[in-house]
């Protein structure tokens, strides 16, 4: 066993979930490309955090997956099935979407937002029902309490847990995520990021995470993968990014939390040695 980005897994005989194979994508009829011949693999289970600057081709790639937007070249494989083959409204059924505007239906309460995915799944009434309440106490917002509340009724940070029970309720095993947590304030952050780890973890959900924040892909993913310019410079894990970054761009992005993290070193230790005096 290894242990990777905080999650220890086994690296043997590894189930991949989600494959790109030299996918491209073109909104002006090839004469330019947003996503060039970009591969990767995710493996059953784990959270890859895709990182970049913006323009450098990570919600594009992200939104291809689920046919949001439509390849331009290449094959993309979800649960060993290659998503062209498939029903686009059936396909974004089965993969879970967690994104930075929450995206709630405004008229709607928060369990009817939860159960939408399941209804559109002709799940019975009690199923329907039973998984809302699973999701909601997996988020941290009880049922009895939360399920009649509508979203102008809710905190930031309650929103985008309703958004995350949303996006589990049909129980996908595969949920991509475009800036998740990006508007939430530092406290509310911190605190969804590692909750949602932890369900992840907990799911055994397989995950590709779009971030600009390094910290946060840092601390939250297995491995990350950096794009710029619509390719992958490097995906790696945290450790070996940290300590072997092969791009000047790479090593640029992983220099800011690295310089914040030492800077707090400091400031933590000339207030441990005042206190001591």
């Amino acid at each position: 066993m290894t242990q990777i980005g905080g999650v220890t897994r086994a690296l043997l005989d590894c189930v991949i979930m989600i494959e790109l194979n030299s996918i491209q994508k073109s909104f002006d009829g090839g004469r330019s490309f947003a996503v060039a011949d970009t591969s990767f693999t995710v493996s059953k289970g784990e959270l890859l955090g895709l990182i970049g600057e913006s323009g450098s081709g990570k919600t594009t790639t992200l939104k291809m997956i689920n046919r949001l937007e439509e390849p331009s070249g290449g094959t993309i494989i979800v649960n060993g099935e290659n998503i062209l083959d498939q029903n686009p409204e059936s396909l974004r059924r089965n993969i879970g979407y967690v994104f930075q505007g929450i995206g709630l239906f405004p008229h709607h309460s928060v369990a009817e937002n939860v159960a939408a995915v399941p209804q559109l799944l002709n799940w019975s009434k009690d199923g329907i029902v039973r998984r809302c309440k699973e999701t909601l106490e997996l988020v941290g917002l009880p049922y009895a309490e939360f399920a009649d509340r509508m979203p102008d009724e809710l905190s930031g940070g309650q929103q985008q847990r309703v958004g995350v029970a949303r996006a589990l309720a049909a129980k996908p095993e595969v949920v991509l995520m475009d800036e998740p947590f990006g508007a939430l304030d530092p406290i509310n952050r911190a605190v969804l990021q590692e909750e949602f780890k932890r369900i992840q973890t907990q799911l055994n959900l397989t995950v590709i995470m779009v971030t600009h924040d390094m910290t946060e892909a840092l601390l939250m993913a297995d491995r990350i993968a950096v794009m710029k310019d619509g390719k992958i410079l490097q995906i790696d894990t945290p450790a070996q990014l940290l300590q072997n970054p092969q791009h000047e761009y790479v090593k640029d992005l992983v220099e800011t939390p690295k310089r914040r993290a030492d800077s707090l070193e400091r400031l933590m230790r000339s207030a441990n040695a005042q206190t001591i005096k």
